[in-house]
C-alpha cells in the first residue's frame, strides 16, 4: 500500500461510526432546530501530518455538505492551518462533526508519529523501513494502517490471513525447523516470517528457509552479534531482517544503525496521541 493507492474506506463502514455516535439522531440539534445553513471550517491547532481527509470528506459529502479541502492526506500542516471548508445544513454538519474530528485526530496523530520516526531512521539509514503491527484499535485497523502509510511507513500484515508469522507461542508447540517445514509445505506461495529471541534461533530460521527473521525484544548489542553470526554463515542475504519490541523515538537511532531491513513499532498505533483539530461554525447562511 502506498499513498497513491490508499482510497477512503467505503461509506458503509464510515456510517457505522455515525450510527454509534447518534443511534437515534442528534438530540441537541433536533431540539434546537431549525438551525439553517452555515459555513464551517476544520483547522489544525498544532503542527503535524494530516490523514483521514478522504474519509471525512466522503462522510460530509454523503450528508449533502459541500466541501473544499485546503490540504490533502499526507500533507504537513502548521498550527492554524485550514484543513477543510464546509458549507451546508447546520444540523448535518453538527451530526458529523465529532465523528469526523475523531477520525482526523487519530489518523493524523498516527501519521505524525510515523513521519517523525521515518525521518529519524532515514537520517541514519535511508533504506530502513518503519512498519506498523497488528496492535491497532479494534474496528479501526484499516484507518490506523492507512495513517501509517500516509506518514511514510509500511502497513505490514493487516490480518492473520495475510502471511505466515511463526511466533513464540507457536514455537512452544512445534520446534522451529519443523514449524517452517510444515508452513512451507502447506502454504508454499506465502512468505514465512519467524520471530526469534536469540542469534541461535535466527540461524535456525534462516537455515530452515524463512524469508523474514524478526528479532523480538533483543537489545542492540545482542542483535549486532546475531546479525554477525548470520553473515559468518553466509545466511544474511537470504533473509529480510526485522527488529521489533520496545523500539521508539528514544532508542530508534541505535537500532537504525544496525544492518536491519525493517523495524516494526507497535507504539505507532497502540499509543496514539491524536492531533489537535477543531471544527468551528464561521457564519450563518441566510
Amino acid at each position: 500500500m502506498d499513498r497513491e493507492d490508499s482510497p477512503a474506506l467505503p461509506i458503509e463502514e464510515l456510517l457505522r461510526f455515525i450510527e454509534e455516535d447518534a443511534p437515534s439522531g442528534d438530540l441537541t440539534s433536533s431540539a434546537l432546530a431549525p438551525l439553517g445553513r452555515c459555513r464551517a471550517e476544520i483547522r489544525a491547532k498544532e503542527a503535524g501530518v494530516l490523514a483521514g481527509i478522504a474519509e471525512v470528506s466522503l462522510l460530509f459529502t454523503h450528508f449533502g455538505i459541500s466541501i473544499q479541502p485546503a490540504l490533502s492526506d499526507g500533507d504537513a500542516c502548521a498550527a492554524g492551518s485550514l484543513v477543510l471548508a464546509l458549507e451546508g445544513d447546520a444540523e448535518r454538519i453538527l451530526l458529523v462533526e465529532r465523528t469526523a474530528l475523531n477520525i482526523l485526530s487519530r489518523m493524523s496523530g498516527i501519521a505524525t508519529g510515523t513521519r517523525a520516526m521515518v525521518e529519524e531512521s532515514w537520517r541514519v539509514k535511508p533504506s530502513l523501513r518503519i512498519a506498523a503491527t497488528r496492535k491497532t484499535c479494534p474496528g479501526m485497523r484499516a484507518l490506523d494502517k492507512k495513517a501509517v502509510v500516509l506518514g511514510g511507513g509500511e502497513a505490514h500484515r493487516a490480518t492473520l490471513s495475510d502471511m505466515i508469522l511463526i511466533k513464540d507461542n507457536h514455537l512452544k508447540l512445534v520446534p522451529l525447523g519443523e514449524a517452517v517445514k510444515r508452513a512451507r509445505t502447506r502454504v508454499p506461495s506465502v512468505q514465512i516470517e519467524v520471530e526469534v529471541t536469540s542469534g541461535e534461533e535466527a540461524v535456525l530460521a534462516a537455515e530452515a528457509g524463512a524469508g523474514v527473521v524478526m528479532f523480538d525484544n533483543m537489545d542492540p548489542a545482542s542483535l549486532r552479534e546475531a546479525i554477525r553470526n548470520l553473515e559468518v554463515r553466509g545466511l544474511r542475504r537470504r533473509v529480510l531482517l526485522e527488529a521489533s519490541g520496545g523500539i521508539g523515538p528514544g532508542n530508534l537511532k541505535e537500532y537504525a544503525s544496525l544492518d536491519l531491513d525493517r523495524i516494526s513499532v507497535g507504539a505507532l498505533t497502540h499509543s496514539v496521541r491524536g492531533l489537535d483539530l477543531s471544527l468551528e461554525v464561521v457564519s450563518r447562511i441566510d
